[in-house]
């Protein structure tokens, strides 16, 4: 079964082809950042006409790239939520508009699942069940995974995501969108010591996160600094906040990781999403799975961001379990909001 994926949740444009039997045929993707690094973030309007300019391009790009013809194709996946709600209709419209024209069935995706299920794109998957931190910029989330569409909440951020922490506190030292692989490369630079911030919620008996604090903290460094305005730091010192920081939320990620493993009794863990890519994160969680003797599984650092390659094997997934959840109904909603411990087996 070769199922085609459409993903356009936010600002970036992914198109793949899977196949069930020979796995990834070919993957292309778009990112907006350098449109919207003028502006600081992304700016929903543009986000979706940009989506409308790539994704026929980025189609044939696959088709091309993978050697199948359009109506070999099987089945069509698209991006239904959660995300920006204009970035999803294009992407939506797109699918159900190619499945109308082709005369195949299309199936409604949940991004956060196709994050959640993109390490079993690797060449060594985890198998199933596993402990699955989900860290983007919108989500941080502790699931239990007994299988596909089988996820079970721990526990989740209370405020800021992972990512919108560290994006946040980027902004705050002066440092470029998108924030997070910024503040990480300079916190390289830093000295540990110089900066202890707060771990918040590292010790509560729960698997709940909370990071707005630790932004909050940046700010008020910042603030009484000595040197009386960022402009005015030196990069070194710049350099030791961004240590402060990073180190800080790695400790709570992986705090909380541990407990959840130990709480469950398994020990395989899965990351997934865009902070999964972050080599702090990774550095740390190696060094603890080392120490308490349990597995951890990244996805493939290109299918850490948004990416069309995951939106496919999800819908393929599913598709595996239930050839009829995919329809030949074109009409199409999107969900914004979208919990994914929403979804059920089919």
């Amino acid at each position: 079964m070769i199922v085609l994926g459409v993903e356009s949740s936010c600002d970036e444009t992914g198109l793949a082809l899977y196949d069930t039997e020979r796995g990834l045929l070919s993957h292309a993707l778009y990112s907006q950042v350098a449109m919207h690094e003028e502006y600081g973030g992304v700016v929903p309007e543009l986000a979706s006409r940009d989506h409308i300019r790539r994704a026929i391009p980025l189609l044939e790009q696959v088709l091309d790239k993978s050697g199948v013809a359009k109506h070999n194709i099987d089945a069509i996946a698209y991006t239904q939520g959660p995300g920006l709600a204009g970035a999803l209709l294009v992407g939506s419209s797109i699918a159900c508009s190619l499945g109308l024209a082709l005369d195949k069935p299309v199936l409604g995706v949940h991004h956060l699942e196709g994050h959640l299920l993109s390490p079993l794109l690797a060449s060594k998957p985890p198998e199933f069940p596993f402990i699955a931190l989900l860290v983007s910029g919108g989500h941080t989330q502790l699931m239990r995974v007994d299988g596909v569409g089988q996820y079970t909440l721990l526990g989740e951020t209370l405020d800021d995501a992972a990512g919108e922490a560290f994006d946040k506190s980027a902004k705050l030292l002066g440092l470029g969108y998108p924030g997070g692989p910024a503040i990480s490369r300079l916190a390289d630079f830093g000295d540990p010591l110089a900066y202890k911030l707060p771990r918040p919620m590292m010790h509560t008996k729960d698997f709940n996160f909370s990071f707005s604090g630790l932004k909050t903290a940046v700010l008020t460094v910042v603030k009484n600094h000595p040197a009386q305005g960022i402009a005015n730091i030196c990069e070194q010192d710049k350099a030791n906040i961004a240590r402060g920081f990073v180190d800080a939320i790695v400790e709570v990620l992986t705090a909380k990781c541990v407990s959840a493993l130990k709480h469950t009794g398994l020990k395989r863990l899965v990351i997934a999403g865009g902070v999964g890519a972050n080599a702090q994160l990774r550095a740390s969680l190696n060094a603890a799975a080392a120490k308490k003797r349990f597995q951890v599984y990244y996805p493939e650092l290109e299918f850490c961001t948004d990416n069309g390659a995951m939106i496919a094997f999800a819908g393929a997934m599913r598709l595996q379990i239930n050839p009829q959840a995919a329809k030949k109904d074109y009409s199409f909603n999107v969900r914004p909001r979208w919990p994914l411990d929403e979804l059920k087996v089919i």
